[in-house]
């Protein structure tokens, strides 16, 4: 994983204005919820009140591996969050005893610190979603690399380390987001399966979706900040198990599927 430990600052709890996930209408791309920055909110995480620092994984920690050249692994992955149902969600995996990627949101983490360093204790993987979920091919270099950056620091503080993947908001790349991502040390994550769950707020919907999506490679979208995608994840794990499936993390579905650990600034959409 990327990243020195960093065992001074920790991330303070009680960060001022956490912003609300606006729903888009109308997006071209289904990733469709935008967190809007201002300026009193900008870096408000390095400027808040220190409280006593969080307990985090020790320096010998290691996600734990899924070798996916032997299983038929699919990737189940999660944006926007952590939220309120992500607990729950993380019940339902460790029952299964599936893994997952969380896509995280700077503000969200700030949140639900605690929530996050769970998802890296019991072995899923936590990647980069950026600060404020802005569309990065309509900005700036210096504020691609800002949104990238402020995120990982802020995961760093939590778990001592920081995400080897990053999944743009709302699928939105170029050359340009992908050298950012590159110098940043992560891979860029798409999808191959879209269960437009933020359109229609339906779990048997989402169910429907990604069920129809459950193969071998696969990269499927939901978002945990929605109680109706985390109702839906039973009957997902039900019938990944019925078929034969393995519910693994991104990193260790692409290396069986690329022969390698992903490369950082190259993109990735799954089979």
């Amino acid at each position: 994983m990327r990243g020195s430990v960093r065992w001074g600052r920790r991330l303070a709890i009680g960060v001022a204005g956490l912003m609300g996930l606006m729903l888009v209408s109308g997006a071209s791309v289904s990733d469709a919820h935008r967190t809007e920055r201002t300026s009193a909110q900008a870096d408000s995480w390095e400027d808040a009140e220190l409280l006593p620092p969080l307990p985090t994984l020790p320096p010998s920690f290691e996600r734990p591996k899924t070798d996916c050249r032997k299983l038929k692994c699919v990737a189940l992955t999660f944006d926007d969050g952590p939220g309120p149902d992500t607990e729950r969600l993380l019940d339902m995996l460790g029952r299964a005893k599936a893994k997952a990627t969380f896509f995280v949101v700077g503000p969200q983490v700030s949140q639900f610190p605690g929530t996050l360093l769970r998802e890296a204790e019991e072995g899923h993987e936590v990647g980069n979603h950026t600060q404020h979920h802005l569309q990065l091919t309509a900005e700036s270099a210096k504020v691609v690399h800002r949104e990238l950056d402020d995120t990982s620091r802020i995961i760093e503080e939590i778990l001592g380390f920081g995400p080897d993947l990053f999944r743009p908001p709302y699928g939105a790349t170029d050359k340009r987001v992908e050298k950012e991502a590159r110098k940043e040390g992560m891979s860029v994550i798409l999808w191959s399966v879209d269960t437009d769950d933020w359109r229609h707020k339906n779990s048997s919907k989402v169910a429907r979706q990604a069920i129809r999506g459950l193969r071998r490679g696969s990269i499927i979208l939901m978002h945990d900040i929605h109680p109706t995608t985390v109702d839906a994840v039973p009957r997902i794990l039900k019938e990944a198990k019925r078929r034969g499936l393995t519910l693994a993390t991104v990193t260790d579905v692409l290396a069986a599927l690329e022969g390698e650990k992903p490369k950082p600034g190259k993109k990735y959409l799954g089979h």
